[in-house]
């Protein structure tokens, strides 16, 4: 309303520079709290009045909290530019903000071409107003759509609601008949306690009338036993008194003596006559009693009731224990059954086992017979051969008109005269079989003169399993002649087998049959090879991933091959010189070479290469002085692979891996790479060109896999003596004054770290080398003088990908036990809880290395793997209340908390003086134990942060500082060391 009703004010290119700047000062806090940097940024950086680095700063700089900083702080970068940036911000404002526009300006916006300064073309400025309003319509549209859905969703929230609620109304209704029914249910069960009470009474009742029943039988029973005596001794009384009256007595006292009788009668009925009272309560007792005992009969026919139940339910059991026992006995049946079944499979298969075994036996009978026919095959093939040379010379040194029957006669001739010579006779022919270096002694004199003549075994063996590995593993055979053997290489695909003597002292006699006269070229015995190349029997099968050794004489093996290649994709023969006696051999370029077997000082020597660098491959072969063993794996295809990426520069070698600096090494000539203690390198290249002992390597981005900084390192023996130097210099250094001591001591934790191999004593990034006999870690006395000194100024290290939300673990532990429950109560984080375990579920747990901690000892209250990935379940960080003691235990479970260690001086303690007091801890302990857990930070296989004790003043900024550094750390690679203990 007020960009409508205000009217447009002259051009902005007719004010000046400080007004037009002291108009946008006046309404700052306007435009701080109502523009967007992001919105209004890209007008002005086509108005060339920002920088691309202007707009990094503003957007992603960390001291720039909020929209307001980061809009002031681009106004002061606007101001700057002077006319320029005032009027390019009030442009923008007016294309995108129109009323806080008016509210600055006073004026009307207008989007024609010649309010604006010109300071963007008019076609860039009608483009970007273009696209302006195209945006504006989209987020138009956009919005509509939303407030659409949003209409939508909040239609079915309200049904929901709706649902709900009456969901909520039935619940209720639900819940007060529950209520009700629950309290009639409560009155019930007191009624029926009353009943039970009243019940219980009656009981008592009826007990005290009968025991009151019979006393009183018993009284009546008495009181009747003594009246009858005293009536007996009265009428006895009576009786002797009449007969005394009757005798003596006068009628006076006659009379008086029947008065007396007629009141003891009297006296008598009385007695006899019962109270009414206590009629009435013995009547009452009477009725009670029988209706008590018609209660027990009730109960009594109930019990009877429930026994017949019972005995009709006992009947139905039995009925069904007997079906369940006729399906007992058929499952035994049916168990029988496939009993004697799975017997006859079994003889079958026994009966199958026999016949295959005959079959075996058929077939290598067959086979046998087959290499017998093989082998006649062979010699009759030389012989053939030597037949049609000894005819073609023949024919060329004799005339053409001499009789079939004068041919013959001149061969036999010529076959006598050669068995009668004294040229040594030449070995038969052999199969290129290659020597087995474990099934002879290497260095036996015998052995060398097998090899010497042949590569190949002698004889044709039965093709049992090892001989078709054998026959299967052939690889170098040859398709030239004797005259092209000294110049053509031994192929891998070849399929010729080469003489046995041309390899050895036979050669001078090869030659003199090549070059000699008729006679002894005709002069071949019948059990001898020709001095020329057989073709061999075709393979039938060639398996590419088999690994064939090969045995030579190694002298100066480095200049016989060539290697290229590294740990990353395997180490292969890249050259060979002609005329060495591995190109005698038939090695050629594309095989991996696999291992390397060679004598040394006595010692049997073995090294394994598969996955060794090129510098470790080559200072292996260069130790090879004499015989060796080179087990070979033909890989044609990766070696053209590794070949095209060094064409083409992808890479400069095969070497790759990361390692972890343990020692500062400054920057030095030639292109060296100043390095810190702590930092991560991808080394590509150990045996860089037109450098001895170094390394070539790169340091990683610590959130990517990213090369920053290339150059030349020293390699791992060169640093062991830099790291080796500078422990002596920090030991017998002279005596400083207490600050520089403490800022040395500094450096030195930052320049040097010591690390050791272990229990494995020997270099990790360093090939095995080890002994045929014992199977040691030994070596020559180049090999032992490299492993003498167990410190590592490199150590390996693997990249791992943690998942968002990383545990968290402040150090020093007292310091950590404080700032707990603060970091705790963050949105975002959570406090790890200790778990109550049972014995046995302690004692299963802790042999499963899954205990952590434990709260206190002989409770078993402790704090596992599982409480933690139940709080990182939850998407949400976990606060460790632990030591260092859990970091590799939460490692092996691939869980890898953010080590946050807190320095402590004595101003920094001073600080949290008042926190330490409420725990019941002192500023002494918590500097003993910072000092105590900070050299165990250097031992840990994974990088940690140290917060420095001048970056924070108070708790509050402590805290601040802590929740930067976890945001920092949850974006950066997990480098971890392998566990070398």
């Amino acid at each position: 309303m007020a960009g409508e009703s205000a009217p447009e004010g002259p051009d902005l290119k007719e004010k000046g520079e400080e007004e037009l700047w002291e108009l946008l000062n006046d309404n700052r806090h306007r435009i701080s709290l109502g523009v967007q940097p992001c919105i209004v940024m890209p007008y002005l950086r086509q108005a060339r009045v920002l920088t691309e680095m202007d707009e990094d700063e503003i957007l992603s700089s960390h001291n720039l909290t909020n929209r307001s900083m980061r809009t002031s702080h681009m106004m002061d970068i606007l101001r700057t530019q002077g006319t320029n940036g005032a009027v390019a911000l009030l442009e923008s404002l007016m294309i995108h903000y129109p009323t806080l526009y008016t509210q600055v300006t006073g004026h009307k916006p207008s989007t024609e071409p010649s309010r604006f300064s010109g300071l963007i073309k008019y076609s860039d400025l009608t483009e970007y107003l273009i696209r302006a309003v195209t945006g504006m319509q989209n987020e138009l549209q956009e919005a509509r759509c939303e407030a659409g859905r949003m209409n939508a969703r909040c239609a079915s929230l309200e049904s929901e609601i709706q649902q709900v609620m009456e969901h909520e109304e039935k619940s209720r209704s639900l819940l007060s008949e529950y209520k009700r029914i629950q309290r009639h249910l409560c009155s019930l069960q007191r009624e029926v306690t009353n009943l039970k009470d009243e019940k219980c009474d009656l009981y008592v009742r009826y007990t005290t009338a009968i025991e009151e029943k019979s006393a009183m039988n018993m009284r009546l029973h008495d009181l009747n036993l003594q009246l009858q005596t005293e009536l007996q001794k009265a009428q006895t009384e009576n009786d002797f008194q009449k007969r005394r009256s009757l005798r003596c007595v006068p009628l006076a006292e006659a009379s008086q003596l029947q008065e007396e009788v007629r009141s003891l009668r009297c006296q008598l009925l009385k007695i006899e006559k019962l109270n009414p009272a206590h009629q009435d309560i013995l009547a009452q007792d009477l009725a009670e009693a029988i209706d008590s005992q018609m209660e027990l009969a009730e109960q009594l026919k109930c019990y009877r009731e429930e026994n017949e139940q019972l005995h009709r339910e006992k009947q139905k059991l039995l009925d069904q224990s007997e079906c369940l026992t006729l399906q007992v006995q058929q499952l035994t049946l049916d168990c029988n059954m496939h009993q004697q079944k799975s017997t006859v499979i079994q003889n079958q298969m026994r009966e199958l086992q026999t016949e295959r075994d005959q079959a075996y036996l058929s077939r290598n009978e067959a086979q046998t017979q087959i290499a017998s026919i093989l082998a006649e095959k062979d010699t009759l093939r030389s012989q053939m051969m030597a037949l049609k040379e000894a005819f073609s010379l023949h024919d060329k040194s004799h005339k053409d008109w001499q009789s079939p029957d004068e041919i013959e006669l001149d061969w036999e001739c010529s076959r006598s005269n050669f068995t009668d010579s004294s040229l040594p006779s030449r070995r038969r022919l052999c199969r290129m079989d290659a020597i087995n270096p474990s099934s002879s002694s290497p260095f036996n004199s015998e052995c060398e003169d097998v090899m010497a003549s042949s590569i190949r075994s002698r004889n044709a063996e039965p093709p049992s399993p090892q001989s078709l590995r054998r026959r299967e593993g052939a690889l170098y055979e040859e398709e030239n002649s004797l005259e092209t053997l000294e110049t053509d290489d031994l192929s891998l695909d070849d399929d010729f087998v080469i003489l046995p003597s041309v390899l050895n002292d036979d050669k001078d006699t090869s030659s003199q049959f090549a070059l000699g006269g008729t006679n002894n070229m005709y002069s071949l015995d019948k059990n001898s090879a020709p001095p020329f190349l057989v073709r061999s029997r075709p393979k039938a099968i060639r398996i590419s991933g088999r690994v064939v050794t090969i045995s030579f004489q190694g002298d100066a093996l480095l200049t016989q091959i060539a290697v290229v290649g590294g740990n990353k994709t395997g180490v292969f023969v890249h050259q060979v010189t002609e005329g060495s006696a591995a190109h005698t051999v038939g090695i050629s370029h594309g095989a991996q070479i696999v291992e390397v077997k060679y004598q040394q000082n006595q010692k049997a020597l073995r090294v394994v290469l598969e996955d060794s660098t090129l510098e470790e491959a080559m200072w292996a072969l260069g130790q090879v002085t004499d015989l060796c063993h080179l087990c070979l794996r033909p890989r044609q295809h990766d070696y053209d692979i590794l070949l095209q990426q060094l064409q083409k520069n992808e890479m400069s070698s095969g070497d790759s891996f990361y390692v972890r600096i343990n020692v500062t090494i400054p920057a030095g000539p030639k292109g060296s790479l100043a390095v810190a203690c702590d930092d991560i390198l991808h080394v590509t290249n150990t045996r860089p060109s037109d450098t001895d002992g170094s390394w070539y390597a790169s340091q990683v981005h610590p959130c990517q896999l990213l090369a920053l900084h290339s150059g030349l390192v020293p390699n791992y023996y060169r640093a062991q003596r830099l790291l080796i130097r500078a422990i002596e210099e920090m030991n017998f250094q002279t005596r400083k004054s207490q600050k520089e001591g403490r800022m040395e001591a500094q450096n030195r934790q930052k320049a040097v770290r010591i690390v050791s191999t272990g229990r494995q004593g020997r270099n990790p990034l360093w090939v095995s080398v080890e002994n045929e006999k014992t199977k040691s870690t030994e070596s020559g006395d180049t090999s032992a003088a490299r492993s003498c000194v167990t410190l590592m100024p490199y150590t390996l290290v693997t990249p791992h990908f943690p998942p968002i939300c990383r545990p968290v673990l402040l150090l020093p532990s007292i310091l950590g036990r404080i700032l707990d429950k603060k970091v705790a109560g963050w949105q975002g984080f959570e406090l790890c809880e200790p778990e109550m375990l049972s014995a046995s579920d302690h004692s299963v747990r802790l042999q499963k290395s899954e205990l952590l901690e434990e709260c206190e000892q002989g409770r078993n209250c402790c704090y596992t793997l599982q409480c933690v990935e139940k709080v990182m379940k939850k998407g949400i960080h976990c606060v460790l209340p632990l030591g260092l003691d859990c970091v590799r235990r939460l490692h092996r479970a691939d869980i890898f908390p953010i080590i946050i260690f807190i320095s402590q001086c004595v101003s920094s303690a001073r600080r949290l003086r008042s926190k330490l007091h409420r725990q019941s801890w002192s500023e002494e302990q918590l500097l003993v134990c910072s000092k105590s857990e900070e050299p165990l930070l250097d031992k840990l296989p994974c990088l940690f942060h140290r917060v420095a004790p001048d970056s924070w003043c108070d708790q509050a900024s402590l805290l601040t500082r802590l929740r930067t550094v976890i945001w920092e750390e949850q974006k950066k690679i997990v480098w971890v060391e392998p566990d070398l203990w």
